[in-house]
């Protein structure tokens, strides 16, 4: 892990195309700003990680499971 000190408004480089901007500053808190290309994905941490656990969470529930849900919320409707 490369770690490095900034100061409000100034920005380290990550591949010649991702600009990454300390705005603020406070207690506990650090805002940044984030350039990139669109096509480059940037998401937080936390996120990434209820993401990954919902999606081994799906892969334990049977498919069967699932389509019979599925089926008796049609016949609700």
């Amino acid at each position: 892990m490369l770690v490095v000190t900034r100061k409000t408004e100034e920005s380290v480089i990550i591949a010649d195309n991702i600009e990454i901007t300390v705005l603020e500053v406070a207690k506990d808190r650090v805002k940044l700003g984030i350039s990139a290309p669109k096509d480059i994905k940037i998401i937080r941490n936390e996120l990434r990680n209820a993401q990954e656990t919902n999606v081994e969470s799906s892969k334990a529930v049977p498919k069967d499971a699932i389509n019979a849900l599925l089926a008796a919320n049609k016949e609700n409707k």
